[in-house]
């Protein structure tokens, strides 16, 4: 049959039932929910397609222009023909831009199983009209009210009647039939423009107020005169005690047929606000590139030897992001943000002692040891996909109570797609191109309206704001445009280089085009996810600066490092010096405490001259020369061991400094021999203490040897990064879509086969189709060795081992032993079916 001689569906399921395996595919995979668990058959997915909960999330991801074709839907007849769904969006005038995208949008309704039906009868699924109809509890977002059969439903008969006459039309024998000539009249726009020609401008004043929205107004008991005239005639109609309602057919034709006063058939167009050159902006993105594992590192090279407490409820006290703000040298939401990213890359997790605390993981180790380009590339693709958002950090839960770093509630179900959305919006754009960031709002605004009263700091907002701001810390884009490993990183097409940009979701196309509007690309697959990071990783590399072997020694006790250092030199100068300065250019100074760090290490005062000539492209100053041996000749002069403690020192003399110095009072120290002192503080606040008196002692084991003190490195057990919080059931992969339309379908042929007439086993009763047969066991025997040797199909009632009944169209293939063998139909494959479950059977109808 053609799809012209089809007969039109009389229900949702049988829309769904005359779709193709694609349709029902591209449905179920725009609305997951549907398929989470799989339904029996298509009558069972129209149903859940319709629930309220399911409806609710389908409108929420339509975008602006084909919700206000649902709105208009809904305040339409029902069923509604395609010619007054234009008219309601395109007005008297005939918009043609909104004429050439309302194809799209109804398609659209229909396609996500919105509305079903052919352009002459065209329905909106039943729940979704209840949810976008004007009601006085839910105005609608057209800011129509109830048509006039709606708002005279609970009216007088005389006073219909009385309305009727003074509109100047002729009375009627009931209040139906009253109420259908008003409505015609407000319909007809010649003697409506009568009718009002004849109004005093007061009442149309009246009528101006409320033609947009919202329809109801407050009245006295005794009316003013203009609006008298109003309800005399019933362009005003009473719903309560003191309020009235302008009907729907009169805002109408107040709007020249318009359900809205500003359709938006065409998205926001994302412009570029500036344009750079191309290779500036992947050197920009490069060197933040660069930095972004290097601020993560020295992150937790803080928390190398144990990091902050965790919190009794979870997550970072505030005083300790203060702290590591101070530490990273940003502000707090920054450190916030490395924080999170570090967490979110599974580099950082709680340890789960006792004292529990917040270290790094043994994953971060063999990060350290990757290529840089490969570490950003891993943090890159944890900040796209995770569900933590860290912009959320500060504010307040359901509960009241501060969300904090690392702790939980910061899952954000919507940040993924947010972030891809955004990056494909600017991967849209020619090279170079970085567009304001209003644009890209109003894009995301018009392709997720809210429902509702629109809020400029809706969530979908703010995560767009924090997605273009975390961008370009990450260095995926490059002063607001987005990088060639940006555009890798999310599996963008090559960019353009000049020229007109090709339309995209927003462009200004021509006319008749712009109902062709591409689908939004949705985010990779976890597989294309991992494929295009690892692209992403070989774009970036060769734009990163390749690492130092040497720095340049100044007089000033300083070395500047005039690009990134290779890891072993940047290493040894972290512990022999101390960062003064970043940027393009890191500044390391050496101190006497960074020299007898480096000392306490274990390395000798010759080893740190041969390192320093071997890396330095200048001299060594002759300052620094005399610092290190200094330092030196002091370091291990005093001995400090465990007693509690004591001191002790081949010079006497400087062991009676001590005692005679006021400052050592607190150590209590008292002298055992001329050239020992014991303490009644611990070895390490006795070390502090002697330092911070201006010695250099160093530590001794029981046996008296130089202890060398070296960090101890703290690692929490194996952990995984954190698992992303989906909004709703994942979009269902290939697999289970093409499982789940077969097992669809297979139910769907059970539950609709047609049957030869049947009558219960002895008592001729006839079965209806809904009715499980019933047979004896030789008739249920004699049907299926019949159906063997002529190839038919039947229908069989089946009861499984768990007690639960169920039907199904089978194919016998042989029966033997008290077992038939068959195909199912139902289950699409081979089964085997004990007869004695077989509750009875029936023969298919030949056609």
């Amino acid at each position: 049959m053609s799809t012209e001689d089809r007969p039109a569906p009389r229900s949702l399921a049988e829309a769904l039932r005359a779709r193709d395996d694609a349709s029902l595919a591209g449905l179920l995979r725009a609305r997951p929910d549907l398929i989470t668990p799989v339904p029996t058959d298509l009558t069972q997915l129209a149903t859940r397609a319709g629930t309220r909960a399911s409806v609710l999330r389908a409108l929420e991801r339509l975008d602006r222009f084909a919700l206000q074709t649902a709105e208009a839907l809904a305040v339409a007849a029902d069923p509604a023909t395609y010619d007054e769904v234009l008219g309601l969006m395109a007005g008297d005038a005939g918009d043609p831009v909104v004429t050439a995208a309302l194809p799209r949008a109804v398609g659209t309704l229909r396609e996500q199983a919105l509305a079903w039906g052919g352009d002459d009868r065209l329905r909106l699924v039943r729940t979704a009209r209840e949810l976008l109809a004007p009601s006085a509890q839910h105005p609608s977002p057209t800011g129509l009210g109830p048509a006039v059969q709606e708002a005279t439903s609970g009216m007088s008969p005389g006073r219909i009647q009385e309305i009727v006459t003074t509109a100047g039309l002729t009375s009627t024998h009931d209040s139906v039939s009253a109420a259908a000539a008003l409505a015609a009249l407000f319909t007809d726009r010649k003697r409506m423009a009568a009718l009002l020609d004849e109004a005093p401008a007061e009442s149309l004043e009246v009528l101006d107020r409320l033609v947009w929205g919202p329809p109801y107004g407050q009245v006295t008991a005794d009316p003013a005169a203009r609006l008298r005239w109003l309800l005399d005639r019933g362009l005003l109609l009473p719903t309560a005690p003191g309020t009235v309602v302008l009907p729907r057919e009169v805002a109408l034709h107040l709007r020249a047929g318009r359900a809205h006063r500003e359709p938006e058939p065409v998205p926001p167009a994302v412009e570029p606000a500036s344009a750079h050159r191309p290779e500036m902006v992947d050197a920009t993105a490069a060197g933040q590139a660069y930095t972004a594992p290097a601020t993560v590192e020295e992150l937790l090279k803080e928390w190398d030897e144990g990091g902050p407490a965790v919190l009794r409820a979870g997550g970072l006290s505030v005083r300790d992001l203060k702290r590591t703000a101070v530490a990273l040298d940003v502000a707090e939401p920054v450190a916030a943000f490395w924080i999170e990213l570090a967490y979110a890359a599974g580099l950082l997790a709680s340890d789960g002692e006792a004292d529990e605390r917040y270290a790094p993981t043994p994953a971060y180790d063999e990060w350290l040891e990757q290529p840089v380009a490969q570490r950003w590339a891993r943090l890159a693709e944890a900040w796209l996909t995770v569900t933590r958002t860290p912009g959320v950090i500060g504010g307040r839960d359901a509960k009241d109570r501060t969300l904090s770093a690392l702790g939980p509630g910061l899952d954000r179900s919507a940040a993924p797609e947010v972030r891809h959305r955004v990056l494909s919006l600017l991967a849209g754009l020619p090279a170079g191109g970085a567009p304001s960031a209003e644009a890209v709002l109003e894009r995301l605004r018009w392709e997720r309206p809210l429902r509702g009263p629109q809020r400029e700091d809706d969530l979908r907002s703010r995560l767009a704001t924090w997605t273009l701001s975390e961008a370009e810390l990450l260095g995926v884009t490059g002063r607001g445009a987005l990088s060639a490993h940006g555009r890798a990183l999310i599996g963008a097409p090559a960019p353009r280089t000049g020229g007109k940009a090709p339309a995209g979701p927003g462009d200004k196309l021509p006319v008749h085009h712009r109902h062709h509007l591409p689908a939004v690309r949705e985010p990779l697959s976890a597989a294309e996810q991992a494929v295009a990071t690892a692209a992403a990783a070989r774009v970036l590399a060769p734009l990163l600066p390749e690492p130092l072997d040497h720095v340049l020694l100044q007089a000033d006790l300083t070395a500047v490092a005039p690009g990134p250092l290779k890891r072993p030199l940047a290493d040894m100068l972290g512990v022999l010096a101390d960062v003064e300065s970043k940027g393009g250019a890191t500044v390391y100074r050496f101190t006497p405490a960074s020299v007898r760090r480096a000392l306490d290490a274990g390395r000798a005062a010759s080893d740190l001259h041969a390192f320093l000539a071997a890396h330095s492209r200048t001299p060594v100053p002759q300052p620094l020369a005399y610092l290190i041996d200094d330092v030196a000749r002091k370091h291990g002069h005093l001995r400090v061991g465990a007693a509690s403690a004591y001191v002790r020192c081949d010079d006497d003399a400087v062991l009676s400094e001590i005692l005679a110095d006021r400052r050592a009072a607190a150590l209590r120290l008292r002298r055992l021999a001329p050239t020992v002192l014991a303490a009644q503080a611990d070895p390490a606040t006795l070390l502090e203490g002697l330092r911070g008196l201006g010695f250099a002692p160093a530590a001794e084991s029981a046996e008296g040897d130089v202890l060398i003190t070296r960090a101890h490195a703290h690692r929490t057990p194996p952990r995984t990064a954190p698992e992303p919080v989906p909004d709703g059931p994942p979009p269902p992969d290939g697999t289970l879509l093409s499982a789940a339309i077969r097992a669809i379908r297979a139910g769907d042929l059970a539950a609709t086969a047609p049957r030869k007439p049947a009558t219960a086993t002895g008592t001729g009763t006839p079965v209806s189709d809904g009715d499980l047969p019933r047979t004896s066991s030789a008739e249920t025997l004699a049907t299926m060795q019949a159906a063997v040797l002529t190839g038919g199909a039947l229908w069989i009632g089946y009861v499984n081992a768990e007690g639960t009944a169920s039907q199904r169209v089978i194919a016998p293939i042989r029966v033997e032993g008290g077992f038939v063998t068959a195909y199912d139909h139902t289950a699409d494959e081979v089964r085997t079916y004990p007869l004695h479950r077989v509750t009875g059977v029936a023969e298919l109808a030949d056609d």
